[in-house]
């Protein structure tokens, strides 16, 4: 059966890998990014699927995510998938760090992804066993740090596991399933050319989780490949 995915931050890297991805499978997909104008590897592929949709989307502008629904026309959402992400200026440490740069990774990473579920929420309702995904990172687990820095990046996918573990708990009922990953290091602007995995590679195996995500592991934070990540 076709399903309709919502991917933010689409027009490039493991936003882009998702969206090729459920192209390939015949699904419908919604795109989102902040200046659709300029993404000409999504308007490349919209000129030859007719299920690509490329809607205007700034995840930290309350009024850009308010208007999400009717850009989508209120339309079932299968899956939601939410990628859009900010590491924010490596290399400052402990003594360097600045409050309004930390505010902005909060609000892209930790605030964002929540706030546009609840945008999308009505639409998730309509749809059967709806899926939400957030892309996180191992930096988020607390149990993983073995290296300190990163302040930033890392309270931000720590905070975005510790909400999206509610948000599982608080749509259980409406068996809405939602599920947190790490997508591996993967080649990206983000990753770096000497990343470990392809985009093709992190997104394969994470659609493969998702097809087979439940209520048994709604609430979840997963390596790209499936395995437990500790909190």
């Amino acid at each position: 059966m076709t399903k309709h995915v919502v991917i933010t931050g689409a027009n490039r890297g493991i936003g882009l890998g998702f969206v090729r991805h459920y192209l390939a499978k015949g699904d419908r997909v919604s795109a989102c990014c902040r200046q659709p104008a300029q993404a000409s590897a999504l308007i490349q592929l919209a000129e030859i699927h007719a299920k690509l949709n490329i809607i205007q989307l700034d995840v930290t502008d309350d009024a850009s995510v308010h208007a999400l629904p009717q850009h989508l026309n209120d339309a079932a959402i299968d899956i939601l998938i939410n990628n859009a992400g900010y590491y924010g200026p490596k290399g400052i440490g402990f003594g360097q760090l600045r409050a309004a740069e930390w505010q902005k990774v909060l609000a892209v990473n930790t605030i964002a992804p929540i706030m546009v579920t609840q945008s999308c929420y009505p639409m998730l309702q309509k749809a059967t066993n709806a899926k939400v995904i957030c892309i996180s990172s191992k930096m988020g687990s607390i149990a993983d740090n073995q290296s300190g820095g990163s302040y930033l990046y890392r309270s931000s996918k720590a905070g975005l596991n510790a909400a999206l573990k509610s948000l599982a708990i608080d749509l259980s009922s409406e068996e809405i399933y939602c599920l947190a990953f790490h997508p591996g290091w993967v080649q990206t602007d983000m990753g770096g050319p000497n990343a470990l995995i392809t985009v093709n590679e992190a997104v394969d195996q994470m659609a493969s989780c998702i097809d087979n995500l439940d209520a048994t592991q709604s609430g979840q934070f997963l390596n790209f490949d499936g395995q437990a990540i500790p909190w």
